[in-house]
Order: C-alpha cells, then sequence, then structure tokens
C-alpha cells in the first residue's frame, strides 16, 4: 500500500521582477514548473493514494494562470491514476480569512479531488481499507479536533498543516510563519500508519512515520535559511515522498530543480581594499560552474566599510546581475565602527535593522505571539525590500 505525499507547492509565488517568456513572473513559472514535475513523478510511481498537505497556492485569491494551470495539472493526476483517492488539505496560504469569502480549492472537488478547507474530513476507502483523516489550517485554530484513527481500517493516515512541536530546534528558516503549533501529544503519531505535515519546507522526518514533505521549490520568505537548514539536516534538494504504509519504509522521490538557488561562500573584507575585495567577489563568482546565468544567488560580504563599499566595481556588478535571474551582493558593515568625535561616545553604530529588532523587541504584543518569531519576521521582510530596492 504506497501513499504519495506533497506538500507547500505554493503556486503563485512571486519573487523579483523577470517575467517568463509567456509573461509571467518568473519565479510563479519555476514554482510551477516545480509541481508539474512532481506531478509526472507520482503518475510514473502510481501509488494507491495521494496526499497534499496543503498550501496549494501561495495566496487566498491566486491569479487566474495559477488556478487555471493547478487545475489542469490534478486533472492529470486523476487521469493518470483512475480510482486512487487524491486529499487536498488549505494550509494557512490558501485559507480564507472569512468563512464568507469562500475557499477557490472547492474547485476541484469537481474534478474528483478530496477536499478539505474549514474543517476536518475524514474520507474513507472501503476496497483499500484505508481511512484518511484531513486537518486544515482553520481546523487546527481555536478548538482542536480530537485526531484519531479509524479502528475498523487497516490503513490510517493524518494529514495536517502547522507546526510540529520541537520542530524549531535545528532553525526556524524554512517554517513559513502563521502556522499553528502542534502537540505530540495532540497528534499521537504512534497511532498512525503515516502522518503527512506540511508547512515546514525543508523534508524532515518528526517521529517514526511522521514526515514533512518540504516545498516543491525554494518559496519562503527566507530561502537562504532553507538552503543552510537542507545543509544541516543532509537534504539534497526538493521532492516528494512516496510512502510504504504497511512497512513505514518513506523512500525521497526528486525532482530536477527548475532553477539554480546558490549561497556563494562568503567574503570576510576585513583588510581588504576595493581592489582586493573586487579580485575575491570575481574568484567566487568564476569558481560557480555554470556562473550566474539565470540562477537565484547571494555573496555575503561581512566588514565593508561604506567608502569601500562605494569604490567597487559597480559596473561588474550590475552586469553580474543582468546575467543572474536575481543576484544579491549583500554586503555587511563592521560589526564596530567608532563613530565621529562630534556624534558622542564611541560604540556600534546601529543599522536599519538592528533599529527595526531594538523596536519589536520593545513594541506591546499579544501574550500568546512568539516575540523572537516576529523580530525575525520583521528583519526577514526588511532585507527582502532591501535587496529588491537594491536591484531596481
Amino acid at each position: 500500500m504506497k501513499l504519495a505525499h506533497l506538500a507547500d507547492p505554493h503556486l503563485g509565488r512571486r519573487a523579483y521582477t523577470r517575467l517568463s517568456s509567456r509573461g509571467i513572473n518568473q519565479r510563479e513559472a519555476d514554482a510551477a514548473t516545480a509541481f508539474r514535475l512532481a506531478i509526472d513523478g507520482v503518475v510514473a510511481a502510481k501509488p494507491d493514494a495521494v496526499v497534499i498537505a496543503g498550501d496549494l497556492f501561495d495566496a487566498v485569491r491566486p491569479s487566474n494562470h495559477s488556478i487555471v494551470f493547478a487545475f489542469r495539472q490534478l486533472q492529470r493526476l486523476i487521469d493518470g491514476l483512475p480510482g486512487v483517492p487524491i486529499v487536498l488539505i488549505a494550509g494557512n496560504h490558501d485559507h480564507p480569512r472569512t468563512t464568507e469569502s469562500g475557499s477557490i480549492l472547492a474547485l476541484f472537488e469537481d474534478l474528483g479531488v478530496q477536499v478539505a478547507t474549514a474543517t476536518e474530513r475524514a474520507f474513507i476507502d472501503e476496497t483499500r481499507s484505508l481511512h484518511i483523516l484531513a486537518v486544515p489550517h482553520a481546523a487546527l485554530v481555536g478548538e482542536r479536533p480530537a485526531m484519531r484513527p479509524d479502528p475498523t481500517k487497516r490503513y490510517n493516515v493524518l494529514v495536517l498543516h502547522g507546526e510540529a512541536q520541537g520542530i524549531l530546534s535545528v532553525d526556524a528558516a524554512a517554517l513559513e510563519h502563521g502556522g499553528v503549533q502542534i502537540t505530540p501529544e495532540e497528534v499521537r503519531p504512534d497511532l498512525w500508519s503515516y502522518t503527512a505535515w506540511g508547512h515546514y519546507h525543508v523534508q524532515r522526518e518528526v517521529a517514526p512515520r511522521a514526515w514533512y514533505a518540504g516545498s516543491l521549490e525554494y518559496v519562503s520568505s527566507n530561502i537562504w535559511g532553507e538552503l543552510h537548514e537542507e545543509q544541516l539536516l543532509g537534504v539534497q534538494g526538493k521532492g516528494w515522498l512516496l510512502v510504504d504504509l504497511e512497512t513505514g519504509t518513506v523512500e525521497r522521490m526528486p525532482i530536477v530543480a527548475p532553477r539554480r538557488v546558490i549561497d556563494l561562500p562568503s567574503v570576510d573584507a576585513a583588510e581588504m581594499d576595493a581592489a582586493a575585495l573586487d579580485a575575491a567577489i570575481k574568484v567566487r563568482i568564476d569558481r560557480l560552474s555554470g556562473g550566474l546565468t539565470d540562477a537565484v544567488a547571494r555573496l555575503v560580504v561581512r566588514n565593508v566599510p561604506r567608502h569601500i563599499a562605494r569604490q567597487l566595481d559597480h559596473a561588474r556588478i550590475r552586469q553580474w546581475k543582468t546575467e543572474a535571474l536575481h543576484f544579491h551582493l549583500d554586503l555587511r558593515r563592521p560589526d564596530n565602527v567608532e563613530r565621529p568625535a562630534f556624534s558622542g561616545a564611541p560604540g556600534r553604530r546601529q543599522t536599519l535593522p538592528d533599529v527595526v529588532a531594538d523596536y519589536l523587541r520593545a513594541r506591546p504584543l499579544p501574550a500568546d505571539l512568539d516575540r523572537e518569531r516576529f523580530i525575525t519576521l520583521g528583519t526577514t521582510l526588511l532585507a527582502d525590500v532591501s535587496a529588491e530596492a537594491a536591484d531596481a
């Protein structure tokens, strides 16, 4: 009994400014390509059931292009796997903020997809003795449902979209904000044949027979932290999971990345003049197989005084940015900067991220809001905006 577990396609996710040959945002096209490749792989694997654990779309009101694309890909899935149950739940990104709005995911019920948008739903396949309990994001807000298997069925699968308690022990980077934290006592993974998690963007085992499938592309608000976290966990790229419900064996099913996403080895510019730093940056890029062509890339350079940053070869930097889909040359000032005598006592000069972080630390917040995550989100959004402005 095989189950295909996908999560977090985030169709419609846009970033940067370049358009594809069809006139849509290139990163939106990349997310679509990743989903199409995953559907290709699932159809070829011929599982007995398929679950998509939330955030099919990146927004509650996706573009018409994204809706049509999702419809066609799910139609391919149904045509390629006749009679196979396909279950889709709403994540926090594709969940409407008001019940009056309705959910676009309901559209896919006309295809034969089994959809849970606002409350938990149990889907039964008698021929397979399969019970799938689908718990969307909205069902976890407020009073939690009782998440328990059906003892009359041989296979019980729990599908949910949220934050498994303790998952931040590695890094918060690949965990999208806005999720609901869920304790092991609520889920009881030992009672299920398999628990299919969505929301966290790196493939990771939560407990025996319980996994995050991860996203299909780099679609989080902090893709560099996501890359770092994959390295820490030994995860090689993106894909989906093929699960044997009988044995509990989980097989990683990779997809070919639509685009290279590269965090280059950082440079410490302490004691370098502008010419030496130009040369060091060029070495990093020259060593990159395939160069920067059409890649999403970042190079962090630490300890760069403002006057050195002004003297860099900006014409060549602009050329690299033209070659890449997105190249972020992240120049960071020295940690300790002596203030001029007329400005007061010597000390560390605050950067804009420092100012924002200090403000958020002092701002009154609701008691149940995680302040550190709130600060991380604020500074991450600031970095994204700064990067966009630098590329403009």
